[in-house]
């Protein structure tokens, strides 16, 4: 199914999504994983609708200094081991010198491990090897955020990675396709603003609600409502 016009928020956006998903639904090798904060509640959706557990894996996006949503990179952690993935294109635009990426990098470890703990609590990881993990966010831009989860997931060597979105930049979404197994997106508009054109509502989604969709949806079965 191909999309033409924005979803109205990102509960509906993750129903669409796992109507393009049902390849993979009600099988005990498959984990959802949303990206916080906005790509949880869309994975929360997925999960419900496959039938799957719900995970999450933290990234974070490495901003240029006065420009923070300009991504420059971004890093994600499995266990202690943090990777980094570095967008040399912005990084040689914006002239970012190794001292203001190194600053960028150090105050957002330190987020990523308060907003794991924050999330995660004493929840253990749902183990991945020889598992599809289905990674979900609430759409891909430069595709930084996702690129360094699959970097990272990689190393828990999962039987495939897909890569689920709701809407996307088709040149995102083709190099993110080079280093996943699969890429799922109902929607690349042309010409392609940001993923906010995707929403009627794009609210920004709050730490109580990522906490809310883990917890009432990291054992959903298939059949079952998503938590809230």
């Amino acid at each position: 199914m191909r999309r033409d016009e924005p979803y109205a928020d990102r509960s509906e956006a993750g129903r669409v999504l796992a109507h393009e998903l049902t390849a993979y639904a009600g099988r005990d090798d498959v984990v959802v994983l949303g990206l916080p904060r906005g790509g949880v509640p869309v994975a929360a959706e997925v999960a419900a609708t496959l039938g799957a557990p719900l995970d999450v894996v933290v990234v974070r996006k490495l901003g240029v200094p006065g420009q923070p949503e300009l991504a420059m990179g971004a890093i994600t952690a499995v266990g202690e081991t943090v990777t980094v993935v570095r967008n040399e294109r912005v990084l040689d635009r914006a002239a970012v010198g190794r001292e203001a990426f190194d600053g960028v990098l150090a105050a957002e470890t330190a987020e990523l491990r308060r907003r794991e703990e924050l999330y995660r609590g004493d929840r253990p990881r749902e183990p991945l090897s020889g598992r599809v993990a289905v990674v979900v966010d609430d759409g891909l831009a430069t595709g930084s955020s996702v690129r360094a989860a699959l970097a990272a997931l990689r190393q828990q060597a999962p039987s495939r990675l897909v890569v689920a979105v709701p809407v996307g930049s088709a040149p995102s979404c083709l190099a993110v396709g080079a280093e996943a197994d699969e890429v799922v997106c109902p929607w690349m508009p042309e010409p392609f603003y940001g993923v906010g054109q995707g929403y009627l509502d794009f609210s920004q989604t709050s730490d109580d609600e990522v906490r809310a969709a883990l917890a009432g949806t990291g054992r959903t079965r298939r059949g079952s409502p998503p938590g809230r």
